[in-house]
């Protein structure tokens, strides 16, 4: 059942009657304002929970806190003009009230902030104002609101990125608005690539590579126009953007010539190889990885920053990705890429992403490759993905996985299935199988292929009766 919802001026209302009718405290008529409304089956989500405050000491007009930065900043634009000191001082201030929630965000939105922060932007592009305070409101105002993107709103973002190129900390803020206004809006990400934005980012990368802030958030940027993640629109254009990354602006080299540039910094490295998982997209694109250098740069990475769990999550995701490949594969066995990945999950047992990751990169090595299962076997992956189920009995992910490598390891090598069996490898699949509903098809695929007893059900076999009896 959806929830109800009411409005900002409805909720104030109740409040304040809370106070003046029932002469409760503003928090006592706060909180009771909220039970009421939840009872009821109200979306508060988007409502601002705080108590209007006055204006100024003059006057007894309130209002919430958001809306008098907003207004402060419209009388100091329209006072002092746009390079005022004072301009800026609001506009750190409403920065700061948005940053606060969604719901002052959404109420600033419903008040026409839009406009006014845009032609702040515009004012301050031209040389007559605080660019990246500007620039700064304006991200933080569409964080969650990518539907505010107008047509000029597009045109200044592109005009920023191409005009600031060598200001970095410019550069990033552009670059957050970008990203922020693409997610979960699919017009906006095509809109902003046909408009350029793909080789500005990638541009971005390429100059800024030394900036981890910067680096970290144009990953961010990327990975987002490859998402498939509105769900207002029937498909995305996810993969033409991914490779339109790689074909047309070179994107896999640039991010692989970033990732050199910060070998201790382990935040940007898992950034950068969660982008190169997206964007191994294709065959060749895994090859393209491979031959620029990407995989030796990951085996050495994997093998030093092997304490830092989510470094060590995004690069056996990245290995996942490009082992697509089949040549690639081979490479990443013969780089000592299936120890690696072994210690790994034992090292991060109780991690239930690692071993989800783990089991799901040494699935993708043994596929079709009877050599690599040997391998994944002598040097302990299946234990390990064993070892993983029994740690993680309830992470669905972490079965599925485990009981693919165990599937893909005897599908084309049955003399490992009494190994594997003698392990304990049934009574485990037998248990995923009774506890999650979605490792039905993989476990009894896995119990089958392990020459197990399993029951193999036919939904419909095309007899006694047609369809539309």
């Amino acid at each position: 059942m959806a929830l109800r919802r009411i409005t900002q001026e409805t909720f104030d209302a109740v409040v304040k009657e809370n106070i003046e009718e029932f002469d409760m405290s503003p928090d006592e008529a706060l909180r009771e304002a909220v039970e009421q409304f939840q009872s009821q089956g109200v979306d508060l989500s988007c409502i601002v929970q705080a108590v209007p405050t006055a204006v100024s000491d003059e006057q007894d007009e309130q209002a919430h806190e958001v809306l008098q930065a907003l207004e402060s900043l419209q009388i100091a634009q329209t006072s002092s003009g746009p390079s005022d000191t004072r301009v800026n001082k609001e506009l750190q201030r409403f920065t700061h009230q948005c940053s606060l929630g969604f719901a002052q965000r959404h109420l600033a939105a419903q008040k026409q902030a839009y406009p006014v922060i845009l032609s702040t932007c515009r004012a301050s592009l031209g040389g007559s104002g605080p660019l990246l305070t500007s620039l700064t409101a304006l991200a933080s105002l569409m964080d969650g609101q990518p539907d505010l993107l107008d047509p000029e709103g597009r045109e200044l973002l592109v005009r920023v990125l191409a005009a600031h190129r060598d200001d970095p900390d410019v550069t990033c803020v552009a670059v957050r608005a970008v990203r922020l206004c693409c997610l979960k809006h699919e017009q906006n990400r095509q809109d902003l690539v046909k408009a350029g934005v793909l080789a500005l980012l990638v541009d971005a990368l390429a100059q800024h590579a030394a900036r981890a802030s910067l680096v970290r958030e144009v990953c961010l940027a990327l990975r987002v126009m490859t998402f498939d993640d509105d769900i207002r629109v029937t498909f995305g254009n996810a993969h033409e953007h991914a490779k339109m990354i790689v074909l047309e602006h070179g994107g896999l080299k640039v991010l692989i010539e970033a990732a050199k540039a910060h070998p201790e910094n382990t935040l940007v490295l898992s950034e950068l190889c969660a982008t190169l998982s997206r964007l191994a997209v294709r065959n060749e694109f895994c090859q393209d990885i491979c031959d620029l250098g990407g995989l030796k740069f990951m085996m050495s990475l994997l093998a030093e920053g092997m304490d830092s769990q989510e470094l060590v999550r995004q690069l056996l995701s990245a290995l996942r990705a490009i082992a697509g490949n089949d040549d690639v594969k081979d490479a990443i066995v013969n780089a000592g890429g299936v120890e690696l990945i072994v210690i790994a999950m034992n090292r991060h047992i109780t991690n239930a992403q690692v071993c989800d990751q783990g089991c799901a990169s040494l699935s993708v090595l043994a596929l079709r490759k009877p050599s690599n299962c040997r391998v994944i076997m002598d040097e302990g992956g299946a234990m390990a993905a064993l070892q993983a189920m029994k740690t993680h009995p309830q992470d669905v992910n972490v079965q599925k996985q485990a009981c693919m490598l165990l599937r893909n390891m005897v599908a084309r090598m049955q003399k490992l299935t009494q190994p594997i069996l003698e392990m304990g490898a049934e009574a485990l699949i037998s248990q995923a199988l009774a506890t999650h509903q979605d490792c039905h098809d993989v476990g009894r695929a896995a119990l089958r292929d392990l020459g197990c007893q399993v029951e193999l059900r036919e939904l419909w076999t095309g007899k006694k009766g047609s369809l539309t009896n």
